[in-house]
């Protein structure tokens, strides 16, 4: 198996193409033709895990974090990311970094938060917006059903036909050959009218390839009339963070305390407890700062996050709780999600779960 057939496996999980626009996702370093000899999982690519990557003949290292960032104009090891990245290079090792694509996905870095606390009845805390897509096309009435099925195949959701009519040789919809051309249907000329249907689907914008390809192989004419856009519509199924609720409601302190035992975190900082149990929570794994008011205005009694700054603190204003448990220890089960799904995926080479701790962080 190649690293492109693995990066395919994991694009399935979490399409590179709901990551944000600010993130770095995808393979950093390798070539993607590269057979695989084994996989390690980590959360971040260090020295330590590029010699565990060695250590256990894994040539791709699968991470949660992107190791390369910002731009790198120097490569003379003089600092840990030029040292990461000489070292892989060096020894033909790949890093593929998935981070913010997984954070979006719906079985991603808030659905293992949301596991480990128990909450049930999930949904998408911050919804994406601006990834369903629309096509629109005209085909013969007698190819439609046949387009209509290669579409929905090739991941089309939601499919709306038209009622059929005749178009004049100048409307919109008719299909005339040029005089050099030889379509498989045959010339249409102006005295020659095609009955047509209008075909109308929406589809995942990370399916778009797929959709145009079996758009292009399944339609008889050689110059296909159809129009792409996007849809405003937000993705309930894609998006940051989760909310949802507890089976049943727990008193602040002990919510608190396990949370800290579930996290295995030195520290949870929180703001003032508002003396009433908590029922529902909301979850934004690594920096969330910006999930605040959405929580408020999901009526989540508890937002777990990490990276809080002192004054964003003030902003719970006695509606829910803030819940610092620290960046690492939010997303630490990401990597056991992502060995988890290869296993699953693949059976004939080692998928292997770094045992190293990369937290930067250490409590006293």
């Amino acid at each position: 198996m190649q690293i492109k057939e693995v990066i395919q496996h994991l694009e399935s999980l979490a399409p590179m193409t709901y990551a944000e626009d600010f993130d770095n996702v995808g393979l950093l370093v390798g070539d993607p033709t590269t057979t695989v000899t084994g996989v390690l999982v980590t959360l971040d690519t260090l020295e330590i895990i590029v010699d565990e990557a060695i250590e256990n003949n894994c040539n791709l290292i699968v991470s949660f974090h992107p190791i390369v960032f910002k731009g790198i104009k120097k490569f003379n090891g003089s600092t840990y990311v030029e040292r990461v990245v000489m070292k892989a290079i060096k020894h033909d090792i790949a890093i593929f970094a998935i981070h913010t694509a997984l954070d979006n996905a719906w079985q991603g870095v808030n659905d293992m938060m949301c596991e480990q606390l128990g909450v049930i009845n999930r949904k998408i805390l911050i919804p994406q917006s601006g990834n369903i897509k629309k096509l629109t096309t005209f085909v013969p009435f007698a190819e439609a059903e046949k387009l209509r099925s290669k579409l929905f195949e090739a991941g089309a959701g939601t499919i709306g036909n038209y009622d059929h009519c005749s178009f004049s040789s100048e409307g919109i919809g008719t299909f005339r050959a040029l005089e050099e051309a030889n379509p498989s249907i045959g010339k249409i000329g102006k005295t020659h009218h095609e009955k047509e249907t209008q075909i109308q689907v929406t589809y995942p914008k990370h399916k778009e390839k797929d959709i145009l390809k079996a758009l292009f192989k399944n339609h008889s004419y050689e110059e296909i009339a159809y129009e792409t856009i996007t849809l405003e519509n937000k993705n309930q199924h894609i998006g940051m963070g989760m909310i949802g609720e507890l089976a049943d409601p727990v008193g602040e302190l002990d919510f608190l305390k396990n949370l800290k035992k579930v996290f295995k975190t030195g520290c949870v900082r929180h703001s003032e407890l508002l003396g009433k149990p908590i029922k529902r929570v909301a979850v934004l794994g690594g920096s969330g700062s910006f999930a605040i008011k959405h929580a408020q205005q999901a009526g989540a009694d508890i937002l777990i996050t990490a990276d809080l700054k002192y004054h964003q603190f003030y902003e719970a204003e006695k509606e829910l709780i803030l819940a610092d448990i620290g960046h690492y220890e939010s997303e630490q089960y990401t990597k056991n999600l992502i060995v988890s799904y290869l296993r699953k995926k693949i059976s004939n080479f080692a998928i292997i779960l770094s045992d190293k701790n990369t937290n930067p962080i250490q409590y006293l």
